[in-house]
């Protein structure tokens, strides 16, 4: 069995083979994980992906990413002074590396070092106020002067103010699409300046072209990045609150700037401070809340990754054939056959799932990685499924 990773650099051809894997069709973070872990790298895990997706039910070859495709994006990230950090390896931001579902690869541009010190989310509302811009721009510029760097999302209004105030001391922007495609395109001319003493990351290939369901997926990055998150004017229902929510799933600290009771960009901010967020009026506020996490963080307090979190070397790897837990037969189906059976799109725990089936956890997992290749079904949050309907796979 191939050596659990621990900070290991990966070589060139490690590199492209990891890059390879994750740009293939239906590979997200979990799966790539599985992949790697089950079959001992990822050159054996590519040379799979087509059996593995036709025993999940998939009606049409799987789209395995080309030799020529990231050969293509390669060359250009050095044009774009992009670098692929691996989840392995020491220069991968440590507290990224334990949320579930990290990137397996981070696509950087900029300092590297951004990366390694402790961070604080500042996320809010694209149509801000005068008055909620004004409170971004003093809590990021003191926070930055106590020694964070201030993470977002270079959307408009409140992250990028937040960012603008934190060029000087450092400021990490995380893309929901590629670094040749930035958005929004008017913050472009930002990036350069970010790049001085913080970082832009992306999970995405570099053209990507991001829609909707990328900026929740940026969102986890963000929060993710991060000591705590706060939150600085939010309306019901905005894409900040999944930022929030994102966070609390994730153990990091939720702070909320209060606002006006009259004013809908202060209902999401007000409500989260109502169900028990830790209120952020002043910086100190902030610093209060984080220099605790922060001393944690410096001892090396962080929570460990769980065991299926873990990664495997691309080393010559007993590539085992899913003997018996994938095989196994529970009456007259086996075990993909009677977990795509017991799905449907309510999500559910993969333990609720095995006990259903009457299988172990192995197996479900053996199963899910499958059905998940074959497009059937996605994953949410708490280690859940769900089957997707024939729209959703559209």
């Amino acid at each position: 069995m191939a050596a659990r990773l621990v900070e290991t650099r990966l070589s060139d051809d490690e590199r492209f083979d990891w890059l390879r894997l994750i740009r293939s069709e239906n590979v997200g973070p979990r799966t790539f994980r599985a992949l790697l872990d089950r079959c001992g790298g990822a050159a054996a895990a590519i040379a799979a992906l087509p059996d593995l997706a036709r025993r999940g039910g998939a009606g049409r070859p799987i789209r395995v990413a080309g030799v020529d495709e990231i050969e293509r994006e390669i060359e250009e990230s050095l044009r774009l002074g992009v670098r692929f950090i691996a989840y392995c390896e020491p220069d991968y931001p440590p507290a990224l590396r334990h949320i579930d579902a990290a990137p397996p690869l981070l696509a950087l541009r900029g300092r590297e070092e951004a990366l390694q010190q402790p961070s604080v989310a500042i996320v809010g509302s694209r149509n801000a106020s005068a008055a909620g811009l004004a409170f971004a721009d003093r809590l990021a510029r003191g926070l930055g002067q106590a020694g964070y760097v201030v993470v977002s999302g270079l959307a408009r209004g409140i992250d990028q103010r937040a960012h603008v105030a934190a060029l000087e001391t450092g400021t990490v922007a995380v893309l929901a699409g590629g670094h040749s495609k930035p958005y929004p395109p008017e913050a472009a001319p930002l990036l350069p300046r970010i790049a001085e003493n913080g970082a832009i990351v992306s999970e995405a290939p570099l053209a990507w072209e991001p829609r909707g369901r990328d900026f929740p997926r940026r969102n986890r990055i963000v929060s993710g990045l991060a000591l705590g998150v706060i939150i600085v004017e939010a309306a019901r229902g905005s894409g900040s609150l999944i930022t929030a929510r994102l966070a609390a799933e994730q153990g990091r600290e939720v702070l909320a700037a209060p606002g006006s009771p009259l004013d809908p960009r202060a209902e999401g901010t007000n409500d989260l401070l109502r169900d028990g967020a830790t209120l952020c009026a002043r910086v100190e506020d902030a610093l209060a809340a984080l220099e605790p996490l922060r001393a944690r963080a410096s001892l090396g307090r962080m929570e460990e990754p769980r065991p299926s979190d873990d990664l495997w070397l691309d080393e010559p790897a007993e590539a085992e054939e899913p003997a018996s837990a994938e095989r196994v037969e529970i009456g007259e189906m086996s075990v993909g056959a009677r977990i795509a059976a017991l799905l449907g799109p309510a999500p559910v725990s993969i333990d609720d799932l095995a006990r259903a089936a009457g299988a172990d956890v192995r197996s479900v997992r053996a199963a899910l990685i499958e059905l998940e290749l074959a497009g059937r079904i996605e994953h949410s949050g708490g280690d859940r499924v769900a089957l997707l309907t024939g729209r959703e796979r559209d």
